[in-house]
């Protein structure tokens, strides 16, 4: 009979432990998290485990109703505008949000900046893409005091080992014009973003910032700097120099938290996996020569938009000197790609 007691006292002890686990949950948090996929398969993959990690009630313990992932047909244009309308909404009736928004997938730099959204089409950028300017009047529009902005933008297909950024310094710099704004880029506009296992270099990063492992003060809180500079130090680390991640800051007052890192304890918890660098070692059999043509056809497609857009122009004079610039380093950009190809 006492065995039973004790047993039952034990179950109840077990219960209540868990609820109050479940209910110590990071209520200002709010996340919209896009993976475009289609021939980025890896972006879904990252953005599935930032998703996760966020929702995590023994991690970071956002509520899950506060957490939009977008993946695959999910991120279209219209969704990713929409959820970006939702969390505006969401953030403007609690004056305590805390708000992150991350996108990973293709971007276009030229003739004009644009997040490419899954099922866009370069033929009709304006209905099928988000120009920069558009995206940054909805970031804008959300109010919270703290948000972070991750832009994982590249040109990568299916399972290269590296992607091109493309979303150039300025729009980045209009991104942190307001107060309290961080924005974290995978790389430099002259670099590309590495992939890894089991996620890229900047995600896996990333996703060991949320977990603490880059707290400055162990308190149970994974806060924004902290974040920011352990991405700084460890992307570099793991791709011998040859990734840096571009981080803007905008009249910070605080280093705040964006997130318990485990369900409100001190101690950190370790992630149940490790990074493995990506291999630099090229095999002929493997997906690169696919890898360069997609990227040849993205910057053929790129160049004749930019040729459309100088033809608008009567008089060659009058054309702006950026858009002659882009279409000689589009041009010389081919050239390179056309001679990876033929001689890989």
């Amino acid at each position: 009979m006492r065995l039973v007691t004790l047993r039952f006292l034990g179950n109840i002890f077990f219960a209540c432990k868990l609820l109050i686990t479940m209910n110590n949950l990071f209520a200002h948090g709010y996340a919209v998290i896009i993976g475009v996929g289609a021939d980025l398969p890896v972006t879904v993959k990252d953005a599935t485990a930032i998703a996760n990690l966020l929702c995590d009630p023994t991690r970071c313990a956002y509520p899950i109703e506060q957490v939009q992932l977008l993946t695959d047909e999910k991120a279209r244009r219209r969704d990713i505008l929409a959820a970006l309308d939702t969390l505006a909404e969401q953030t403007s009736k609690d004056s305590d949000a805390t708000a992150i928004v991350y996108f990973s997938g293709h971007g276009l730099a030229v003739p004009d900046a644009h997040l490419m959204p899954f099922g866009y089409n370069l033929a009709d950028l304006s209905s099928t893409a988000i120009s920069g300017d558009l995206f940054t009047e909805k970031l804008r529009a959300i109010r919270a005091k703290k948000l972070l902005i991750l832009l994982d933008c590249c040109y990568a297909a299916r399972q290269a080992d590296a992607k091109a950024p493309t979303i150039p310094p300025t729009v980045i710099a209009q991104l942190t014009q307001s107060s309290g704004r961080v924005v974290i880029a995978s790389s430099r506009t002259d670099e590309v973003s590495y992939t890894g296992n089991p996620y890229s270099v900047f995600t896996s990063a990333l996703l060991e910032g949320f977990a603490g492992y880059g707290a400055f003060e162990q308190d149970g809180l994974a806060r924004v700097m902290d974040i920011a500079l352990y991405v700084g130090r460890m992307v570099p680390e793991r791709t011998q120099d040859k990734q840096h991640p571009i981080i803007k800051v905008a009249n910070l007052e605080d280093n705040f938290a964006l997130a318990y890192y485990a369900a409100g304890a001190t101690p950190i918890k370790k992630l149940d996996w490790s990074f493995q660098a990506p291999s630099t070692l090229r095999d002929p059999n493997t997906p690169q020569i696919a890898t360069w043509r997609q990227m040849l056809a993205n910057k053929r497609e790129s160049l004749l938009l930019i040729e459309e857009r100088i033809s608008e122009y009567v008089i060659y004079q009058d054309v702006p000197l950026q858009l002659i610039k882009a279409k000689r380093q589009t041009e010389q950009e081919i050239t390179e790609l056309e001679q990876k190809i033929k001689f890989h």
